[in-house]
């Protein structure tokens, strides 16, 4: 069985950005793996994280962006709802992380995931069961 993971916004968004250089071929082999092999997980969070950052800070046309929302709909999607909430807010009140950072490891969690990408979250840490990843720590910076 191929190994679960999830992708945070930032993954999204480095994927589209043509100014992020490197970074844009990580994240977009990411992204290729996450779709080919169907192992990739989103949540509702992160499909409308990635709608804001596309058309306040890519540039993207609404409509481009909801096209892209709509095929990143393709992976498995974790809908956010009053019990991920709930458990959300434990995690933040337990480690001591945002509110926002708790619902995506809780939403990785609740889609079997093992790891999450993200540039966000601590490197290296697991929490609830999933292991924080960084993919772009041996990136050069610009």
């Amino acid at each position: 069985m191929t190994e679960r993971f999830f992708l945070d916004t930032n993954i999204l968004m480095y994927a589209d950005d043509l100014d992020a250089g490197e970074k844009r071929t990580v994240a977009q082999g990411i992204l290729r793996d996450a779709l080919t092999e169907r192992s990739g997980v989103i949540s509702t969070q992160v499909l409308q994280e990635f709608f804001v950052v596309a058309t306040r800070k890519l540039g993207v046309d609404a409509e481009t962006a909801r096209r892209k929302v709509e095929l990143l709909s393709s992976l498995d999607v974790v809908a956010i709802d009053v019990t991920e909430i709930l458990a959300a807010i434990d995690l933040h009140r337990l480690h001591s992380i945002s509110l926002w950072d708790a619902l995506i490891i809780r939403c990785a969690a609740t889609g079997g995931c093992s790891r999450i990408f993200s540039e966000d979250l601590q490197n290296g840490r697991t929490i609830a069961g999933v292991k924080i990843q960084n993919p772009f720590l041996s990136v050069p910076a610009p």
